[in-house]
């Protein structure tokens, strides 16, 4: 689980402007972090099912914003994609 001063800290790393918490960039670092605290989580619990489908429900809203964001914006995609270090 993440923290609030956490998520406090990424949307701030991650806004298109002062009052931004919404956009694409905010809300797939959001996930992204979200993701890998769930896949540290498989580690120690292998047969949790029940989260690894909530896992793959995360990941798949995060591709699909990530499509949005790449037919909207190449260059914002790009740059998310370096510092998030997502592979793709």
């Amino acid at each position: 689980m993440t923290t609030k001063d956490n998520t406090t800290k990424l949307i701030k790393d991650n806004q298109v402007h002062p009052t931004d918490t919404g956009s694409p960039e905010v809300q797939i670092a959001l996930m992204t972090e979200r993701i890998n605290t769930l896949i540290h989580h498989f580690e120690t619990h292998k047969k949790d099912h029940i989260s690894r489908r909530g896992l793959m429900q995360v990941v798949g809203q995060r591709k699909r914003l990530l499509e949005h964001l790449k037919k909207e914006d190449v260059k914002r995609y790009e740059q998310l994609i370096r510092k998030l270090n997502i592979r793709k």
